[in-house]
């Protein structure tokens, strides 16, 4: 049985290191010494997905826990995935404690780094390199198999673990017998991020340039009258939009396979908030609101043929007679100045950029090729830091996510917190802001750091939404470090009025 000590280590050296040569040895090395009940789990682990899906386990809950290391490790994987299992399972009256029970004694028995890790993967808050790409080239290293031939399976299965199990357990026999089938969801494509339409055009040449719709993303199949409806993550919330069921079934084809996104448009024609739309997938709803609309942009199968293969091109003649009336709008082009000029219509319709997309490019699983580049407008905010979290893997020891704040107007030296972000650091940037941050301690609370309010960095982000996290009733949606801004003061920072000003 393997410990949880070696996954551990082979974790902590995957995330010390930007090689990813190095990354993929690693994760090669720790997958060929698992037996075949174990893969699973440690690709789950490795990745922060666990296998049972999101535990849903607070830090109010498990960070609180104090108790000694072990000093000596002794867990074993299936021991901590059996505990994930109970823990899931544990709901109603006592349950918060019986969690707390369990959760003590698994802690009782880890090692410190040990610890570590099972804190942030119990809160789904682990953050490392071992991502989906990296696990695909890992598993094709292990099983001495070509990477295109891992790839093709995952896609197909839609898990990184099952494919990972298949691999190494049976081989390239076991991976070719995976078939796309209707009503299993498969993973999806992703896009590379592009500065402007002419960057974007220079890396795909002749392109379907599409709306990207400020949506969720979905992946919709149909077999008969069977419909079923996938997040991005491949989870199942076909009960949660009965209107998008609706829609699927009103279509002419029986048998497909649709990706796209999910929107709630309102009588105007303007799209709904983002996290208005995304409350859909939640319990939480919306009084009034209106009723989500899909609109699909690729297609998968239909009618019996796979289509994973075909171009781009060949896929959206599919796509527009499968799904009338229902296709995101597009424009083929090879022209910078036409792309921009519909990511311009685009903009004015309340979405968030567009899709470049090579007009020859296959469906690819869980990569970030240059096949297919989002081009949003980048918005920056000055803002100021108000605190800081000691990181985690690669970056222990330095001062990483940042908490930051918007100057409030009628309160003299006063900052509203409205985000965090750990993105866009370089490792001399966090040398040089954990030393700069330390010298402006305010207090501390566990792991993080509060400061007084005297650096102003500038930050670049996606939009923002309404929240109730924040006291300024806003939170930044994606964001990142573009810089510090020695050359401003705190004073000189965007005010919480000017933030709210982004709300779409």
């Amino acid at each position: 049985m393997t410990l949880l000590s070696d996954l551990v280590a082979t974790s902590g050296s995957v995330g010390a290191t930007r090689s990813r040569i190095a990354k993929v040895t690693a994760l090669a090395d720790l997958l060929s010494r698992l037996t075949p009940d174990e893969i699973e789990v440690a690709v789950g682990f490795l990745t922060g997905e666990p296998r049972q899906g999101r535990i849903g386990v607070g830090w109010a809950t498990i960070g609180s826990i104090e108790i000694a290391p072990a000093p000596t490790p002794s867990l074993t994987l299936a021991e901590v995935d059996e505990a994930v299992t109970t823990v899931g399972a544990m709901a109603g009256a006592g349950s918060t404690e019986a969690r707390r029970t369990l959760l003590t004694a698994v802690l009782a028995r880890a090692t410190g780094a040990e610890a570590d890790f099972i804190r942030r993967l119990f809160t789904g808050e682990l953050r490392q390199g071992a991502l989906e790409g990296l696990m695909l080239d890992a598993i094709a290293r292990a099983a001495d198999i070509t990477p295109a031939t891992v790839r093709r399976a995952a896609m197909r299965t839609g898990d990184l673990g099952v494919t990972a199990r298949l691999a190494l357990a049976g081989g390239v026999a076991a991976l070719e017998a995976v078939h796309f089938e209707v009503l299993r969801p498969v993973m999806p494509m992703l896009a590379a991020s592009s500065e402007d339409v002419a960057a974007a055009l220079a890396a795909t040449g002749l392109a379907s340039v599409e709306w990207k719709l400020d949506g969720a993303r979905v992946q919709v199949h149909r077999s008969g009258s069977e419909v079923r409806v996938f997040t991005r993550n491949l989870n199942d919330v076909t009960t949660r939009l009965p209107e998008v069921v609706a829609l699927v079934r009103s279509f002419p084809s029986s048998e497909f396979v649709l990706d796209g996104e999910t929107i709630g448009i309102s009588d105007d024609e303007r799209p709904e908030r983002f996290q208005d739309t995304m409350s859909r997938f939640g319990r939480d709803q919306i009084e009034n609101a209106p009723a989500l609309q899909a609109f699909f942009f690729d297609c998968l199968r239909a009618d019996g043929v796979d289509l994973l293969d075909c171009t781009l091109e060949e896929r959206r003649e599919v796509l527009v007679r499968v799904a009338p009336g229902r296709v995101v709008p597009s424009l083929v082009t090879d022209d910078a100045e036409a792309a921009g000029a519909f990511l311009a219509e685009a903009l004015a319709a309340g979405h968030e950029g567009v899709m470049v997309k090579a007009l020859s490019s296959t469906y690819e699983a869980g990569r970030r090729g240059s096949a297919w580049r989002k081009v949003k407008p980048v918005r920056t905010l000055d803002l100021v830091v108000i605190g800081a979290e000691w990181g985690h893997g690669r970056r222990r020891g330095w001062l990483s996510n940042l908490h930051l704040g918007a100057r409030d107007p009628d309160g003299p030296d006063q900052f509203v917190m409205v985000g965090k972000t750990f993105k866009g650091l370089t490792d001399a940037l966090l040398t040089w802001q954990t030393e700069r941050l330390q010298e402006i301690v305010a207090s501390t609370e566990g792991h993080v750091v509060f400061v007084r309010p005297e650096l102003v960095v500038e930050i670049a982000l996606d939009g923002v939404q309404a929240s109730k996290r924040y006291p300024g009733g806003v939170a930044l949606r994606f964001a990142r470090v573009r810089g510090y801004r020695p050359d401003k003061s705190p004073a000189d920072a965007d005010t919480i009025d000017a933030v709210r000003a982004l709300l779409p």
